[in-house]
């Protein structure tokens, strides 16, 4: 009779364990926010599209950068959140207590103009994957993408938004598929990620800084940052002195956030490369124009089941992307100028905020219609913020590094290191494509 006991006594414990373990895994689930949205709309079509070109050029060559800016990535976007969560306010609203106004309002315009190319070259290359999918021409697509999500972003409340681009980070995980289906040498593949080479002539250290800036890119600062606010607002802290500061265990929760997200963009990166290193470069197809071209050189190598699950991962991530661009300018300048902001805020509550919203995306809409490249466009503005970014992250290490700024909750030493790190790198990857 005892040993039914022990039997029963084994398999109840079994259970509390797994009870236990299903509380801490919801409980790091719902760490989970502005961290993972930012980590995974950092993998937007402009990324996809560099990263691409990176692959189709230089084989694995350049592999070894999704390790390297993942410990990067993951301390400027922390950076940018705890000066959030400590301040209770934007980027920019911290930023004006150390800047001088006209360099403000220089960045917050230079922001818009970037953000506004950025989303007219995403839209181009959502449009031109609809456009296989459906034959409907890319001209009509991308209107209903542009005007849907900017209604979208003006009628949603933030609770609503942040929830679906969550669900939305899923689509990422495409590229990964793509990746093991098209059967890789791992071991080569391991060798190109652990053992970095030393880029060689100008396009590879142009692929470099390219990487680097959309990996590191001004519009996730900005947007990171804001959210935090939005996430406070959320819990009713609605003035800056009641957002002012955060706990040990809220500054834990965000490290957890960010950690994950960007580990998942750089894991996403990761296999976006490989991809089409070990599929357009292997079989000598380099130069990639737009994204319907890489989508349709991937058929005939690949399979079709890959090449449509790249061009569905780029309508994906397009949909959490925009938003994220046209947000992060809309916040920088309602900050700059003093306009009412905030997701949860009614249009008429905002007009000016919502405003940014929708000129952004009608200007990406006309983009276009205006026959730019969109392939190029993104690569370009890509290596753009590769150069912009790191004088950027200069006035953001101030910040963070300014103990009463901060209500006495600076960035640690190792984290204003890290980010340290990624200005040198930023900085040292410019001048080598300038320089050689």
């Amino acid at each position: 009779m005892a040993q039914p006991q022990i039997v029963a006594r084994s398999e109840k414990d079994d259970t509390v364990q797994f009870l236990v373990s299903m509380r801490r895994l919801r409980r790091v689930l719902g760490y989970l926010g502005p961290g993972l949205i930012t980590g995974a709309a950092d993998d937007d079509p402009s990324g996809v599209v560099t990263y691409s070109i990176a692959g189709a050029q230089f084989g694995v060559g350049l592999l070894w950068t999704a390790l390297l800016t993942w410990p990067l990535m993951a301390a400027v976007q922390m950076m940018c959140a705890r000066v959030g969560m400590v301040t209770g306010r934007g980027l920019v609203g911290a930023l004006q207590t150390r800047l001088p106004r006209p360099v403000i309002l220089l960045g917050t315009l230079g922001l818009l103009i970037a953000n506004t190319i950025n989303i007219g070259a995403d839209l181009a290359a959502m449009a031109d994957a609809a456009e296989l999918f459906t034959g409907a021409s890319s001209h009509l697509w991308a209107p209903i993408f542009g005007i849907g999500l900017a209604w979208a972003t003006v009628k949603l409340r933030y609770e609503t938004i942040a929830r679906l681009l969550k669900w939305l980070a899923l689509s990422l995980f495409a590229y990964v598929v793509c990746a093991i289906y098209v059967g890789p040498d791992w071991g080569q593949v391991a060798r190109a990620t652990i053992l970095p080479s030393v880029p060689h002539g100008r396009a590879m250290w142009g692929a470099l800084v390219a990487i680097l800036g959309t990996t590191i890119s001004p519009y996730l600062f900005f947007w990171q940052a804001s959210q935090e606010v939005e996430e406070e607002r959320d819990r009713g802290r609605l003035t800056v002195a009641a957002r002012r500061g955060a706990t040990s265990e809220e500054i834990l929760a965000r490290k957890v956030d960010v950690g994950v997200g960007t580990f998942f963009s750089n894991l996403v990166m990761f296999f976006i490369i490989l991809t089409t290193a070990v599929t357009l470069h292997a079989h000598g197809i380099t130069g990639i124009t737009s994204s319907r071209e890489a989508t349709i050189a991937l058929e005939p190598i690949a399979g079709r089941f890959a090449s449509v699950l790249y061009a569905a991962a780029i309508i994906g991530v397009g949909l959490l992307a925009v938003p994220t661009l046209t947000g992060s300018a809309a916040y920088a300048l309602a900050e700059t100028f003093g306009w009412n902001d905030g997701l949860d805020r009614r249009f008429r509550d905002a007009p000016a905020f919502y405003g940014v919203v929708i000129i952004a995306s009608l200007g990406g809409i006309v983009m276009d219609w205006v026959n730019i490249n969109p392939i190029r466009t993104l690569y370009w503005s890509a290596v753009i913020n590769g150069v912009l970014a790191p004088f950027l992250l200069l006035g953001i290490l101030a910040v963070a590094s300014d103990s009463s700024l901060m209500s006495a909750q600076p960035s640690s030493r190792l984290g204003r290191a890290v980010v340290l790190v990624a200005i040198v790198c930023m900085f040292g990857a410019a001048a080598g494509m300038f320089v050689l």
